[in-house]
């Protein structure tokens, strides 16, 4: 009744009608709003039999009991039975009125307006609603619940029984405290039921201990009652997606990890349904009733740093717009963009490494190479397109450092943005109530979400082959983050039937020093699946636009015999929409990467016409991008550059020596007397008359004639690596320490 639940007592349930959490009204009474066809046959028999037989006949008020209970009342000066109807308590309970003849009257009148607006089963509903059954609980559920552990549709005789008689005498008969009162007055309905219910069901029950656990409000994902109890403000019930067993287990793993844990550290955990984007499991926070670790702070929506988690969006739309494919060759190395100088999260560098290889280790600066080609602008629309937004500071725009972590977003839009790789490549918005309506929206082609997925599960074709499939058999592809200053700690997997996101950090923004991605929220999200998800890995057919390419180093194009010199070193790769796209352009030397040069046709050796006589041939060379070239190994360097001239072409020929950088030796350290200038170096190189490319910290500074030397100034304290090379693949490096 409007009335009655102004109040706005407020019950969240799970999809099982378990309660999660229940809001009282402003008089501290619990109710759990439920329909007679959610209640238990046996209780609604025993209800009608003990109180009120005749309930689907009077009209609300039952003569018969009233004159009964009135001459019973005049013998003995005292109520012996009652003549009050169903009706008529329902009439009480809506509105309470004195125990006076006027009073009874009132409620007399009152239940006959019931009748004449509600019918039977409306009435009876409003009965099992609001029947107070001692202490501050209302309802045949809400008793049920708090007294017995169980929802009202599966009580048994005795408990029907019980749960009948309580409203009787709510504070007397309450079987938590006055368990023998319980107890006999619940074995009077056993016995008015003869003739209901069997001999043998009313003999059995009689056995039954009146039992009771103590009193205790559910607190089942907390923080998403408040939530949603904002959200549907009016509602009395809300239906949720919440698999209670599974938020049990949820918070149970994130309870044993609590020891381990720093004081104000928090945790979130986020488990969609692949298929449905429902909401399994939900916690906002470490422990609800830790205050310590900002409790009632909400982790799921929080506002934070994704580190690397948004790798696998941009290898997704490098895949889509031709870019790449799974084995691209890209440049883990030292370099600058823009004067932008990114590093990786372990301080060191890998050389030439693959997309695949990038993606698995996540990598810094090939991402950042990535995106320099997509454009960040580009790539956070494309984030926008699949639903996810990012949050700039003010003034800010997007820039190279958003795919590690410049930007902000919500473990709810992460893992949202995740199902895509178990949807074909649409994403969606989680949902918590049936009431949510199914919100998609393409974040990938289907083709690019299996690649990327099949990366982040086994390392594609190539981690398959070293690692005999353990990644497959575990069927869970996921990614780690760190964010700057280790303020975040992310892990999010994904599985055929769920998206599981954990979130761990402190709430503040403070920084947890050796907490990442892989050593503190990876645990426990595979913890997680292992107690989420059971089901066996399927065996996933690649989509029509995918199909596996042998491709070449350094050129990144398919293999072909007609070529095999020019490829150095081979790979099977994914490639999408039969999409080979070549190697990017070398960053420091212009110039194709596929070119031609002159060789003696009988010793192979190099030459020219200008200084050979004998017969000459053309022959191709593949080219590495310059940065790579002092990465690549003996073997790699014999294959990847123009064999030796020939003797009567030696003043073409490069000195046997390679480059050498003199002016400062390896390890050598600067030091900056207190208010001097800057230090300053002059550098030569030795090995090369023409010119070459002198670079710092990675970042290329000059090109200029190898006489002309090099000239650096050293403003800020730290370490420099200072590196000469020349078009031919020599190199030198050192590397100094300002102090």
């Amino acid at each position: 009744m409007p009335g009655r639940d102004s109040a706005r007592a407020v019950l969240i349930v799970a999809r099982d009608g378990t309660p999660l959490r229940a809001f009282p009204d402003r008089n501290h009474i619990w109710r759990h709003p439920v329909r007679l066809d959610e209640v238990s046959p046996l209780y609604l028999q025993a209800l009608l039999g003990y109180e009120d037989r005749y309930f689907r006949w009077h009209p609300g008020v039952n003569p018969v009991a009233l004159v009964r209970a009135a001459g019973q009342w005049a013998s003995n000066g005292h109520i012996v039975s009652g003549g009050s109807t169903l009706t008529m308590q329902v009439a009480r309970v809506l509105e309470p009125t004195p125990h006076t003849v006027a009073g009874k009257l009132r409620q007399l009148l009152r239940a006959l307006q019931l009748e004449a607006r509600l019918s039977k089963d409306e009435i009876l509903g409003l009965y099992i609603n609001y029947a107070p059954m001692g202490g501050v609980l209302e309802g045949v559920e809400a008793a049920s619940r708090a007294y017995l552990g169980k929802p009202a549709r599966r009580l048994s005789h005795a408990e029907a029984a019980l749960l009948v008689v309580l409203p009787q005498a709510p504070s007397l008969l309450r079987p938590d405290r006055h368990a023998t009162e319980a107890r006999t007055a619940r074995d009077k309905v056993l016995r008015r039921m003869d003739g209901r219910w069997s001999p043998t069901d009313i003999a059995d029950a009689l056995q039954e201990p009146a039992y009771a656990q103590t009193l205790r409000p559910p607190l089942l994902a907390p923080l998403l009652a408040e939530r949603l109890k904002r959200l549907t403000a009016g509602q009395a019930r809300v239906d949720t997606f919440i698999d209670a067993q599974a938020q049990q287990n949820v918070e149970l793993l994130m309870a044993d990890r609590l020891g381990a844990l720093p004081v104000r550290v928090s945790m979130a955990v986020l488990v969609v349904d692949n298929a449905t984007l429902e909401v399994r499991a939900y916690a906002g926070s470490a422990d609800f009733a830790d205050k310590e670790r900002f409790s009632h702070v909400d982790m799921v929506r929080a506002i934070r740093s994704p580190g690397s988690t948004l790798k696998p969006f941009l290898y997704g739309f490098a895949l889509d717009e031709g870019l790449i494919h799974s084995e691209s060759l890209l440049a883990d190395v030292p370099q600058s963009f823009s004067g932008y100088q990114p590093g990786n999260f372990q301080q060191s560098f890998h050389g030439p490494v693959s997309v695949s290889e990038a993606l698995t280790k996540s990598l810094n600066v090939p991402a950042v190479e990535v995106l320099e080609r997509l454009d960040p602008v580009r790539f956070v629309s494309l984030l926008r397109r699949g639903g996810l937004r990012l949050d700039f500071p003010k003034g800010g725009e997007p820039n190279l450092a958003v795919i590690l972590g410049g930007a902000g977003t919500s473990l709810e839009q992460l893992v949202g943005a995740y199902t895509a790789f178990a949807r074909q490549g649409v994403a969606g918005k989680p949902r918590y109530t049936p009431a949510d309506p199914l919100e998609e929206q393409r974040m990938l082609s289907a083709g690019a979400a299996f690649i990327v997925r099949d990366l982040l599960e086994s390392g594609g074709p190539v981690g398959r082959a070293v690692e005999s499939g353990a990644g497959i058999r575990r069927g869970i592809a996921w990614k780690t983050g760190t964010s700057f200053g280790f303020r975040d700690a992310w892990s999010i997997g994904v599985s055929d039937r769920l998206t599981i996101g954990v979130w761990i950090g402190r709430p503040d923004g403070t920084p947890n020093p050796g907490f990442f991605g892989a050593n503190i929220a990876a645990p426990l999200m595979v913890d997680l699946f292992n107690a989420l998800d059971s089901n066996a890995p399927t065996h996933r057919v690649p989509p029509p636009t995918v199909r596996q390419e042998r491709i070449c180093w350094p050129l990144g194009s398919r293999a072909d015999p007609a070529d095999a010199p020019l490829c150095h070193q081979a790979r099977l790769a994914w490639i999408l929409n039969d999409a080979t796209p070549p190697t990017f352009p070398d960053r420091l030397r212009d110039g194709q990467a596929r070119y031609e040069i002159q060789v003696d046709a009988k010793t192979g050796r190099r030459a020219r016409a200008d200084c050979h006589s004998g017969a000459l041939k053309a022959i191709e060379i593949a080219r590495w991008p310059a940065v790579l070239e002092p990465w690549l190994g003996e073997e790699l360097r014999q294959r990847a550059f123009p064999p030796e001239w020939a003797a009567d072409c030696s003043q073409y020929a490069r000195p046997d020596g390679g480059l050498k950088i003199v002016g400062a030796a390896d390890g050598d350290i600067l030091r900056r007397p207190t208010g001097a200038d800057a230090p300053r170096l002059h550098l030569e190189v030795l090995g090369q008359g023409g010119e070459v490319v002198w670079l710092v910290n990675g970042r290329p500074s000059t090109r200029r004639a190898a006489s002309a030397g090099f000239d650096q100034r050293f403003v800020q304290p730290g370490r420099y690596d200072i590196t000469v090379l020349d078009d031919f693949g020599h190199y030198d490096r050192v590397s100094l320490s300002v102090r």
